[in-house]
């Protein structure tokens, strides 16, 4: 049979892709790679960049183009069969990537590379490329003895399947629950825009009424705005107890794989002689050791925790002199807090999100980044995807060359995971003459349109889709020739999200929103009033927002961190612990956060999701460069472009951004930005 992901089609070809295609393409790929291998590695007695990487190069792309629709496909269109050959495929993935990694004779020819007289000509890309090989050579167990070796395998390949069960739980578990709600009256305090998308849910599943789910447009709307306590609370309940034993089926509990997970992230690090995990974490990271790491997140959280306790008594003190309630529940701050806010600044999110309707945002979006990088982006019409709401498009530079595509997918449903991410589907090279147009995914899971009214979106999810454009320009926008360090590919992880915050800086200034906003109805500009409103509605609770990211990060860290054989992951013990040093709200004790931490449990951010402050810290600082000389200043921009956007993995991150700041990165500019003094 004719099979489309073993095609050499510049695009996924996703209507034609079918379960029974996936597994027979991956092992011959598989099979193809392995063999090319040792074809490249007896031919040549002495080995270059020519004769040995960049074959390796093609093979690794090929592998690449066709598992990218088909993990995508899983994350965004699941179902049993898709399911079922993916599952069938991590195995053999996670074997190859094992086995190359623990290749003696590959490894000795990228050391005899290296020490080569002609390492010298090769271009700091290339350099790199070469390095961070080596470097995972060690990290893949290289220098293992044959018992280790094996030993490692088994624990990658566990690793790889633990992963993937977990994210199945939590997609099942999200999707198993719905409430359909017949009396409109019980959902008094719900905009209109979330009744309509309750009742067109319903519809969907042939019922009468509004139909509430956990999926997070739904579920979010119900906890800022349903005057209902109660059904906050059952709401509370069921998204934050998902895929754990306290969910509607034991099925979907995530707990052992939990321990599993933590247990054997702990005994591969020590296979390669790390004391824990963090550490190993931290081999391909910009950090040099856990204590920086810590000391970071504590520093930040003893700047932050007197704001956060502020924000709480400020909102306790509210909710008491307002509506008489003294006991705060975890299930009650988002609607008081919106309640507050609509006291203090006027201001109300519900008439925000009507100057926002998606496809102006989108247009807008565009917009900016023409201003800043000189771009032109055109939709391209008649393109093969996996759901119709799917829209395509190019982007040109100011020379009018094509520089990438990207797919975007924006709204919630079924059978699609949650969050919002941008993902690779091709990656730019060189061969010859010809370029790779780097391709890139970008998906979200905002409210879908109701009715024949454009979908309205929060200004969270303006700076969300801001956000995740920031990473896909990384990856379309550069120019290095060479897969290993082209785009996102090979970007220290803990540097990886400063395009992605840094775009959302756009999202709070006049002379870009003009841009990004209109009314939906009238096309009327956000009026002054309002833009002020939300400016001075910015930091609202911000010390609180800021602990509980900070309760994320040291939670991850410090459970692989320290993490003991004999006692287990001890996982909860470890988040109260905590939750007791660095949180002003305590959920209640059947909160089972950890069960849907899927960043950390079966995406790449293990130990890890520090990063997401500590790029926060580079982004706000390159940010403030653009304050000082004007956000749409052109040659700030060129300078950022050239420097962070179009070199991808091929520097380390540090080095980079000292090229574009003049100096290494300082605090202050994100305590600024954030509202907590220093």
């Amino acid at each position: 049979m004719n099979n489309p992901l073993l095609e050499n089609s510049e695009l996924p070809q996703f209507s034609q892709i079918k379960p029974e295609h996936i597994e027979p393409a991956i092992e011959q790929l598989l099979g193809d790679a392995q063999s090319s291998v040792e074809q490249l590695l007896a031919e040549h007695d002495s080995y270059s960049w020519e004769n040995l990487i960049a074959p390796l190069d093609e093979v690794e792309d090929r592998i690449n183009k066709a598992w990218s629709p088909v993990s995508h496909m899983n994350s965004v269109v699941n179902n049993d069969l898709l399911r079922d050959a993916y599952n069938a495929c991590l195995p053999k993935l996670s074997a190859y990537s094992t086995e190359m990694g623990q290749h003696k004779g590959l490894f000795k020819a990228y050391q005899a590379i290296a020490a080569s007289d002609d390492y010298a000509l090769l271009d700091t890309a290339q350099k790199k490329i070469i390095q961070n090989a080596l470097r995972s050579f060690r990290l893949s167990g290289v220098d293992l003895d044959a018992e280790k070796k094996a030993r490692y395998k088994e624990i990658s390949l566990e690793l790889s399947r633990l992963a993937s069960k977990y994210e199945e739980n939590l997609l099942d578990a999200t999707n198993a629950w719905q409430k359909l709600i017949k009396k409109k009256s019980d959902l008094a305090g719900l905009p209109e825009s979330a009744l309509q998308q309750a009742r067109q849910t319903a519809e969907q599943e042939g019922k009468k009424g509004w139909m509430l789910t956990l999926q997070f447009p739904s579920y979010i709307a119900v906890m800022t705005y349903a005057d209902d306590r109660q059904l906050r609370a059952d709401m509370y309940k069921a998204f934050s107890t998902r895929a754990s034993e306290l969910g509607s089926n034991s099925d979907w509990d995530n707990t052992e794989i939990m321990e599993q997970t933590i247990a054997l992230r702990h005994e591969k690090a020590q296979l390669l002689g790390f004391n824990n995990y963090a550490e190993l974490s931290l081999a391909t990271k910009m950090a040099d050791s856990t204590s920086e790491v810590t000391d970071f997140l504590e520093e930040l959280a003893e700047k932050s925790l007197p704001q956060a306790r502020k924000d709480l008594a400020e909102l306790a003190e509210f909710v008491q002199q307002q509506y008489a309630v003294t006991n705060l529940h975890t299930w009650d701050a988002g609607y008081y807090s919106e309640k507050m806010r609509q006291h203090a600044y006027d201001l109300s999110q519900e008439e925000v999100k009507q100057y926002f309707p998606a496809p102006k945002v989108l247009q807008g979006l565009f917009n900016v980044v023409e201003k800043l990088y000189g771009l032109n982006i055109s939709e391209l019409d008649n393109i093969d995807a996996w759901h119709k709401d799917v829209r395509f498009f190019q982007i040109k530079d100011k020379a009018g060359e094509l520089r990438g595509k990207f797919y975007i997918d924006l709204y919630a449903r079924p059978h699609k995971r949650g969050g919002a991410w941008m993902d690779d589907c091709v990656g730019r090279k060189k061969t010859g003459d010809v370029i790779q147009i780097p391709v890139a995914y970008l998906t979200c899971n905002f409210t879908p349109p109701a009715g024949n009214d454009p979908a309205l979106l929060s200004h969270d999810e303006v700076l969300t889709l801001f956000h995740e454009f920031g990473h896909g320009l990384q990856h379309m926008l550069t120019k290095v020739d060479y897969l290993g360090v082209s785009g996102i590919n090979g970007v220290e992880w803990d540097a990886v999200e400063l395009p992605s915050q840094f775009m959302e800086n756009w999202c709070w200034e006049r002379e870009s929103l003009a841009l990004i906003s209109g009314h939906y109805k009238t096309g009327a500009a956000l009026p002054e009033e309002l833009f002020n409103k939300m400016l001075a509605a910015k930091n609202f609770q911000a010390g609180m927002i800021m602990v509980r990211q900070l309760e994320f990060s040291l939670f991850d860290f410090k459970m692989h961190q320290d993490y003991s054989p004999e006692l287990g992951a001890k996982i909860y013990d470890k988040l109260n612990a905590i939750r007791e040093q660095v949180s002003v709200m305590i959920p209640p004790d059947f909160n089972r956060f950890a069960h849907s931490f899927a960043h950390i449990f079966s995406g790449g951010y293990a130990a890890g999701y520090y990063s997401y402050k500590w790029a926060e810290v580079l982004s706000s600082d390159a940010y403030s460069l653009f304050e000082e000389n004007g956000i749409f200043d052109q040659q700030t921009g060129e300078n950022f472009l050239t420097h962070i956007l179009e070199t991808g993995g091929s520097s380390d991150a540090m080095e980079l951004f000292v090229k574009f700041r003049g100096r290494e990165p300082k605090i202050d500019a994100l305590l600024r930005h954030s509202g907590i003094a220093a």
